[in-house]
């Protein structure tokens, strides 16, 4: 196969082999492959979470209750009249009129249903200067945004008519108007902008028009047959659009990245003068391997959120983990079949002022160079100096704080709507988001289950829990009734979640809980943020532990050392703590907020840490497997440890740098979309790349190896009956010079 033929082993290799020598056969199978998958998904149709599948705990219950009873609960819609200066209160003629004006007003489109007054369901606050008129959306809630338009435009004709008041819309149908004209294209723009940013930074990577459009041919065809299985699988594990966007995100980062690894070693090889088949085999060999190990590491990490027992986090879960197996499959099959169809051809639609490297010339990084001599020189300080860094960067996270996000901390202040928000909580606390009280009786009608419902709405208030009204809403026919209770405390979700302890704790045992038959869960969104934070935290012991073990196993496995295992995920502990610590000093605390165009709100949003913690332990290992790859590589050919840190460190800079930028980029566009938790999510990834690829990668992994010397490829004598997968550099230690050998003149395992 020229150049000295070498049987190598491993599957990436003879994956690599059988590719390059069945080219057609490789690309079409691939082709069919991702034209099957989309086919049999579209023809299958994509099964979304249930509401009732969403939350385990007292959410789960409610939702099952509304399930099960046929109960289409409808879009409730609120309008908000208040007085714009003092004197006007809700009794004065002027008032009662508006009032009149906007049932008149909301009844005459036709898009409405159960219209009340305030003066009715006592909807007055207790300055009389406020008074809320509440209706419900006809037809189903999920698509009331679509039909709400005229009632908001009915509204606005009754204010322009009454300007001593305020009159404002808001609920489910009109945010969901608002955010989807405002908002709506958010993530559209951010996806469709991914691709070309890739390949904006592989042209200038590769300098060639064709070599910068194979990663990202292979990142879409990668993503779109996810797509389809996604359709397929979610028959058992139902998806979401979240789900599909973290997708996205993940393939167009992993997809890249890989073909990027591959793609730069066989260009390497080439440069270095071997032929174009010896060049592909020692890529299939060495980046094919790391490709890989990286591959299957990262979806172990993914396959952590499938412990969390949540269903969007398992749909987040599966669907990261398929994308980054079909892209891992199809960078060791298809690319190396597309690489060997090409030839040459691979450098076609050069760039001009792009100055193309002259064959067999360095590969070194001159800044990485320069960092590598002065941190292997002095590794102790360089270890401590980095070590120091990370710390100081992660120590912010030590008081983190978590929770759901509210309107106006997820989208600021600058929607009129979020205002409207804001003032209906300070009028009537918690009336924007109630708790919902589900209860089922045997009968809903019977004497004890109504005395009961009395006895919950006096004693909700009673305790303080509630300032009211306390509204309930009965469904004879399913014998199911809606308890709609305020919450002390409105947006402060700290003082809303101590009334709704106060509810479930000694409201509902004191009242409902009495009387037997009877089931009374509370929902909401307060509930629905406390069963959410209660169901994460007991998920974030066994998660943690089921990737760190896996990882650690898996690093064993593929480099047969028990001391890269160990050094593997403390560093990237330090990685994951520095990227939270990112986030609270910005988004919690405000520190430098402005620059990244984000708000201190006070807050990480709940489900971030434990998601950042999966994506980033996953991804981090990209560069980690293929840098260590690199110097174990260069190890066994015979150079010194040192001399092989330097040299894994450096020639694999290039590749390093340009797979971080394009990560740091996809991510750092998430982080530009109007939501807050988005630019959470943006922002702690794009951080987390880019402290890993630069501190962790340039810095500290090389000082720390340096410090340990020949201590890196220690294994104990009672492991060495582990399954041997590294893999043979022989194509390139032909060529390269002698195998390392030991005192005894064994050759050196490593």
């Amino acid at each position: 196969m020229g150049n000295g033929e070498a049987r190598v082993r491993g599957l990436a290799a003879r994956a690599g082999g059988w590719s390059a020598r069945h080219r057609w056969a490789a690309v079409g199978i691939w082709v069919l492959f991702v034209v099957l998958a989309m086919g049999l998904g579209s023809a299958a149709g994509r099964a979304d979470v249930k509401d009732s599948d969403q939350l385990k705990g007292e959410t789960h219950t409610a939702a099952r209750i509304i399930e099960d009873a046929g109960i289409d609960e409808p879009a409730g819609e609120t309008v908000l009249i208040q007085a714009r200066r003092g004197g006007l209160k809700a009794t004065d003629a002027e008032f009662r009129d508006a009032v009149t004006a906007v049932v008149r007003a909301v009844e005459g489109t036709g898009r409405v249903t159960e219209v009340t007054s305030p003066y009715d369901t006592k909807t007055i606050s207790k300055d009389g200067r406020s008074a809320l008129v509440q209706f419900d959306m006809r037809g189903e809630a999920d698509t009331a945004g679509e039909r709400v338009e005229p009632v908001l435009k009915a509204v606005e004709g009754v204010q322009k008519d009454h300007g001593s008041l305020r009159i404002e819309e808001i609920g489910g149908a009109s945010m969901m108007k608002t955010f989807d004209d405002a908002f709506g294209d958010d993530f559209k723009k951010a996806e469709y902008s991914a691709v070309p940013v890739a390949f904006g930074i592989l042209l200038i990577a590769f300098g060639a028009l064709v070599a910068a459009l194979l990663p990202v041919a292979l990142a879409v065809t990668a993503i779109m047959a996810t797509m389809g299985l996604m359709g397929i699988v979610s028959h058992l594990q139902p998806m979401s659009d979240t789900a599909n966007s973290v997708m996205l995100l993940v393939g167009m980062a992993v997809g890249v990245d890989y073909c990027l690894f591959y793609l730069r070693r066989e260009r390497e090889e080439r440069e270095a003068g071997r032929d174009a088949q010896t060049a592909l085999r020692i890529a299939a060999a060495t980046s094919g391997r790391a490709i890989v190990v990286s591959g299957v590491t990262v979806c172990v990490a993914m396959a952590g959120m499938l412990f969390t027992g949540l269903a969007e986090f398992e749909a987040m879960g599966l669907a990261s983990l398929m994308v980054v197996a079909v892209a891992m499959v199809g960078s060791v099959t298809v690319l190396p079949a597309l690489l060997s169809l090409l030839g040459g051809r691979v450098e076609k639609g050069r760039i001009p002022f792009l100055r193309r490297r002259k064959a067999g010339g360095s590969q070194d990084s001159r800044f990485w160079t320069a960092v590598l001599r002065r941190v292997l020189a002095r590794p102790v300080i360089s270890a401590a100096v980095a070590a120091g860094a990370l710390l100081a960067i992660a120590a912010p996270a030590l008081g983190m704080k978590t929770q759901q996000l509210t309107l106006d901390q997820e989208f600021g202040d600058s929607l009129p709507i979020v205002q409207t928000y804001n003032r209906l909580n300070d009028a009537f606390p918690g009336g924007s988001e109630p708790a919902e009280v589900v209860v089922k009786a045997d009968d809903i009608n019977a004497p004890e289950v109504k005395s009961a419902l009395a006895g919950f709405r006096d004693r909700a208030i009673s305790s303080g829990a509630s300032r009211g009204p306390v509204e309930v809403r009965l469904h004879d026919a399913q014998n199911v009734a809606f308890v709609y209770v305020p919450l002390v405390g409105g947006s402060d979700l700290d003082r809303a979640g101590a009334s709704l302890d106060k509810l479930r704790d000694e409201v509902r045992p004191a009242t409902l809980g009495k009387v037997d038959g009877v089931e009374a869960p509370i929902t909401g969104q307060v509930a629905g943020s406390k069963d959410f934070n209660d169901q994460l935290t007991g998920a974030v012991v066994p998660v943690f532990a089921f990737v760190v073990v896996f990882a650690f196993l898996l690093m064993l496995l593929s480099f047969r050392s028990l001391t890269i295992a160990l050094t593997s995920i403390v560093l990237n502990l330090l990685s994951v703590g520095a990227a939270y610590g990112v986030l609270v000093a910005i988004f919690q605390h405000g520190w430098g907020a402005s620059l990244v165009g984000a708000e201190g709100v006070g807050a990480i949003i709940t489900w971030l840490p434990l998601f950042l913690f999966v994506i980033l332990f996953g991804l981090s290992m990209d560069y980690h497997v293929f840098v260590v790859s690199r110097i174990r590589e260069a190890r066994l050919r015979g150079l010194a440890t040192k001399d092989a840190i330097r040299h894994g460190v450096v020639t694999t800079a290039g590749v390093v740098t340009s797979a971080a930028v394009i990560m740091v980029a996809v991510f750092a566009i998430f982080g530009t979309l109007s939501m807050q938790s988005m630019k959470q999510m943006g922002v702690g990834l794009a951080a987390a790349v880019l402290i890993d690829a630069t501190i962790i990668r340039g810095v500290l992994l090389p000082a720390v190896m340096a410090l340990l010397g020949e201590r890196n490829w220690y294994l104990p004598k009672w492991l060495h009956r582990l399954p041997d997968l590294t893999h043979d550099e022989a194509p390139g230690a032909v060529v390269a010079g002698p195998a390392a050998r030991d005192d005894e003149g064994e050759p050196l395992k490593v």
